[in-house]
């Protein structure tokens, strides 16, 4: 997981933003909100073909997320609502800018859109199962981060190929990888669960 080593490396950083934030009493969940409104501005973008606008709007929306909970920490304002609502719009805000690819290939790349309203499609089921076996494992008292397509490296990648106008390429890796990370958690949950044994 790519993840893991970019947060320990901008830990630092991040929890410095987050006091400054935690100070002027900007609160957790109206963070929470603001990165699902920028996501769906990100969606707009990328609906009317202003590719690099979404692609720099979804790294804001994907940096906000990282700061509600760093804000939340250090400020002692973690509730179990505010863990709910983050998680929660996170979906939305991810369902909203794969409306908006849907968006900009019917309507837009005509000549791709049968591949790329497939590739779209993949990668959303993708999307939730990896996000979804997580919650499950939570839910059964398990730890399940395992993965290389995490929320984090969805969003880098969808922007780089926003930035570099390469989005059918880049949705056939979403497409192909947050399935097999769903896949992954699965395995990692069976042998925790040891059924293996059984």
């Amino acid at each position: 997981m790519l993840s893991e080593p970019l947060k320990a490396r901008t830990r630092f950083l991040l929890e410095a933003l987050a006091r400054f934030l935690a100070r002027v009493r900007i609160t957790p969940n109206a963070l929470t909100l603001t990165s699902f409104f920028v996501a769906c501005g990100a969606a707009a973008a990328i609906a009317v073909g202003r590719l690099w606008l979404g692609g720099l709007l979804l790294l804001v929306a994907g940096g906000l997320d990282a700061l509600d909970g760093a804000v939340a920490r250090v400020g002692g304002r973690q509730t179990r609502f505010g863990g709910f609502l983050d998680s929660t719009l996170d979906r939305f805000g991810e369902a909203a800018i794969y409306l908006g690819l849907l968006y900009f290939y019917v309507y837009r790349q005509p000549e791709a859109g049968r591949l790329g309203v497939f590739l779209i499609y993949c990668t959303i089921v993708g999307s939730l199962m990896v996000s979804y076996a997580r919650a499950r494992a939570e839910g059964l008292g398990l730890e399940c981060k395992v993965g290389l397509f995490t929320r984090l490296e969805r969003v880098v990648l969808l922007a780089i190929g926003l930035f570099l106008h390469r989005v059918t390429i880049v949705l056939w890796m979403l497409a192909v990888m947050t399935n097999l990370t769903a896949v992954h958690r699965i395995l990692h949950i069976w042998r925790a669960t040891n059924w293996g044994k059984e």
